[in-house]
């Protein structure tokens, strides 16, 4: 009996000690177990990942800006996560509120593959979807201070919309590192206000401006007549307070809080005290800077993209750890060979597959389309565009890595006359659509303009579900937010993908990707090549066929006949929208905008198409037809009057011949 009781005590004892344990665990604000993400079994490869995601979370000490997006597994088992830390929290007590997330969140959501979690200072996410990119307003929660406003409640709440409004455009305004602002203002009374906001640096302006639009639409519901109050989504949120509730002394310096108050000084002696140190210090700097000039004059081939490359330092590996995943870049690895150069397949020390991009020395990819690519991509993140994981600079190589995709390219699929049954209607409608929100996130959703000038089948890339994700910027060209089109000497790209004001002229803009975005609608529809279609015994280029079919009233005879019992409203539909981005004048062709509406709804009436543009013909000399499937990659300069051109087996592709 007593040893029954000593039993009994050490197994009470336990149990009491997990739960001290478990309560002196900070609690969170709010939490959620996320249950339609489902549930794994406890020891499963699942549960391992999400242990090494979190780790791999709160114990990076390279980024210091608060927030961390990574992911861990692959297909099924792969964990996605996001920890997001207020902009005034240092990076050590950034860290440790994660690392107290990630023990309690897994201890209060057991085996549930999806929770988030709010403290004070910091959010953890982790889900078995993709959540990077994404504008999510739920689940939220809101809360608000006890007290309540005495008096002046009206001017108290045209004064708290116009600090929120201030901070929201400053914090829309803030980069992919941090969108984050905090500041205070006047109040009723000879009162100050306190406020921040803040949305994860994955979302675009246009997508954080729209996320903290609606919370604050949320303060009469949670905070109205109140002295304080905070609405929180998962991707913003902001807080007020009628006290100092944040660290001043840590703000970020691109995020000045609007405080007026004074600090004795007159407005003549500030004046002198800025201006006199900056004008010495703006001439000292100039002079620096013309001597440096003089003494040294670089020469158009340096290209030092170290210092750029080096606000992405945090991807880069070394290249014996790439090395090593790819198994010394094996045959048996290799998935394909580019036109920069071959692809292999690895896994990471942590079982994450990556597919390895490995340029050639002699591909017409130098240091500037890589640096061009890897400060891109970085800064991009939606689901519709591939994912680069990191890069590498060492030993002469260059090296560029994806998150791997199984499905290879499009091109496999759609080209191929077996592989072709794979994709029926449904599938490559929704690759259409996927096409067209990358596209648009690129053009106008992102807080870069990008126009990727070179997209093709098969820089389409198909995951396990078949949805598309947008590959190789290499070539692509960087805009401004309010920049319509730009010229070039360099000519880069793709045969039958070009639009002919690009082609000819070298001059591109959203509508370049527009025409190439149409003719891909048209091969997907068809089945086959833009400039090798098919007609029984005769070969013509796509364009040509199904203009000339659809001016007669024939157009479903372009269509792939694997799609003859699919909808085939929805097909004319599609190629009636191919045939409007195609049209040979620019302003004519719809924009990434419009055309996600003509997808999208069917209450929009189409226009009707003008004649595409038959550049291809004017351009290419007549016995080309029977070399559709080689490369043409041609050459144009404004610095010289030769050119070459030169045939080989892979796709078109065309680049610029400095003359030296």
């Amino acid at each position: 009996m007593a040893m029954v009781s000593s039993r009994t005590l050490f197994f009470l004892s336990a149990i009491f000690m997990l739960i001290v344990q478990a309560y002196a665990q900070p609690a969170f604000l709010y939490h959620f177990c996320l249950n339609e993400t489902g549930t794994y079994t406890t020891n499963s490869t699942y549960e391992e990942n999400l242990k090494q995601l979190l780790s791999s979370i709160y114990s990076n000490t390279k980024i210091d800006y608060g927030f961390y997006n990574s992911s861990s597994g692959q297909n099924s088992d792969q964990v996605y996560g996001i920890g997001l830390c207020r902009g005034d929290v240092k990076p050590d007590d950034c860290r440790g509120c994660l690392k107290n997330s990630s023990d309690l969140l897994t201890r209060l959501c057991p085996n549930e593959k999806g929770a988030i979690g709010w403290y004070d200072q910091c959010m953890l996410r982790y889900s078995s979807s993709s959540i990077f990119g994404l504008m999510e307003t739920n689940p939220g929660f809101i809360m608000s201070n006890t007290n309540n406003i005495s008096s002046n409640l009206a001017q108290f709440n045209d004064d708290l919309r116009a600090l929120l409004e201030n901070l929201r455009s400053k914090a829309v305004a803030g980069d992919s590192l941090r969108k984050f602002a905090a500041g205070n203002g006047s109040a009723p009374d000879f009162k100050r206000l306190y406020a921040l906001v803040q949305c994860t640096p994955d979302l675009s302006d246009k997508e954080c401006d729209s996320c903290l639009q609606g919370a604050f639409e949320g303060i009469p519901q949670c905070c109205s007549g109140k002295q304080g109050g905070r609405v929180v989504r998962p991707s913003c949120n902001f807080r007020f307070e009628d006290y100092s509730f944040f660290d001043a002394a840590y703000l970020p310096s691109t995020n000045p809080t609007t405080s007026e108050g004074g600090n004795g000084l007159s407005t003549s002696q500030t004046v002198i005290i800025i201006v006199v140190p900056s004008v010495a210090l703006v001439v000292l700097i100039i002079s620096i800077y013309i001597y440096l000039r003089v003494k040294r004059r670089p020469t158009k081939k340096e290209e030092n993209i170290d210092d750029e490359i080096g606000s992405v330092e945090s991807l880069q590996f070394n290249f014996d750890t790439i090395r090593v995943a790819t198994e010394d870049f094996s045959e048996a690895n290799k998935l394909g060979q580019g036109g920069f150069g071959a692809v292999y397949k690895g896994m990471l020390y942590n079982g994450q597959v990556i597919a390895v991009k490995r340029l050639s020395t002699n591909s017409g990819q130098g240091d500037l389309e890589f640096k061009n690519e890897v400060l891109l991509v970085a800064k991009l993140q939606h689901r519709n565009l591939v994912r680069l994981i990191g890069f590498s600079v060492e030993r002469n190589e260059r090296l560029l890595m994806y998150e791997f995709v199984p499905n290879t390219s499009l091109d496999h699929f759609l080209f191929d006359p077996i592989m072709r049954e794979q994709l029926n209607w449904e599938k490559r409608y929704k690759i259409i659509g996927g096409i067209a929100r990358g596209l648009l996130y690129l053009h106008e959703d992102s807080r870069l303009r990008i126009i990727h000038r070179d997209l093709k089948a098969s820089n389409i890339l198909l995951d396990e579900e078949m949805n598309p994700k947008i590959s190789d910027f290499g070539m692509a060209k960087l805009f401004s937010l309010d920049q319509t089109q730009a010229n070039t000497s360099r000519i880069v790209g793709t045969y039958g993908y070009m639009a002919p004001e690009y082609a000819m002229h070298g001059q591109f803009s959203v509508k370049s990707d527009v025409f190439s975005f149409g003719v891909l609608v048209l091969e997907i529809v068809s089945g086959q090549r833009n400039n090798c279609f098919r007609n029984g015994e005769n070969v013509e280029d796509l364009l040509s066929y199904a203009w000339k079919n659809w001016r007669e009233g024939t157009a479903s005879h372009i269509i792939d006949p694997t799609l003859r019992h699919s909808s085939i409203t929805e097909i004319m539909r599609s190629i009636h929208i191919g045939l409007l981005c195609v049209q040979e004048s620019v302003t004519d062709r719809p924009t990434m905008a419009m055309i996600a509406l003509m997808l999208n709804s069917y209450s929009i009436t189409l226009p009707i198409p003008s004649q595409p543009a038959f550049f291809m013909h004017s351009n290419i000399e007549s016995d080309m037809s029977s070399q559709w499937e080689h490369n043409l990659e041609a050459t144009r300069s404004d610095h010289s009057e030769g050119g070459y051109i030169q045939h080989s087996a892979n796709e078109a592709s065309i680049t610029e011949l400095y003359p030296r």
